[in-house]
């Protein structure tokens, strides 16, 4: 299974304000350790919804918002995409995190659907397509 963990906007991600070198030290052995166990696929931190933008959908109608968007505590500023057995290893690795802010703070857990969620609707050609661009995606990297 996978698990995207959100990290958490606040006050200061959005403001800019960058990570000590304590914290990323910190942060740096904590993804060793996610490497070394084969539970980390990818992880990152995001700048701050100023140097962002949202597209919203109405029908098909596409209309372009810049930030920064006024929900701090609804925002991400980072992640990790994890491949665990099971929601409660994922939480578990989580509980290890340093602490990604000064004060408190909040990282949440979210599973990545898989193909098999999506039932009968998920045809196999469908299937045959989703594995084609994911192969096509890994070779670019």
């Amino acid at each position: 299974m996978r698990f995207m963990a959100i990290v958490k906007a606040n006050n200061d991600s959005e403001a800019g304000v960058m990570p000590s070198e304590q914290l990323l030290t910190e942060m740096g052995k904590f993804n060793e350790e996610l490497v070394k166990a084969g539970v980390m696929l990818a992880g990152e931190g995001l700048h701050p919804s100023s140097k962002g933008a949202r597209v919203r959908f109405s029908g098909s109608k596409r209309t372009v918002i810049d930030g920064p968007f006024p929900e701090t505590k609804e925002l991400v500023a980072g992640f990790w995409l994890l491949q665990v057995k099971s929601k409660e290893e994922a939480i578990e690795w989580i509980k290890r995190c340093p602490n990604p802010m000064d004060g408190e703070s909040e990282i949440e857990l979210r599973q990545v659907f898989e193909a098999e969620d999506f039932g009968a609707e998920f045809t196999p050609e469908l299937r045959e397509q989703e594995q084609r661009l994911r192969a096509q995606t890994a070779a670019q990297q």
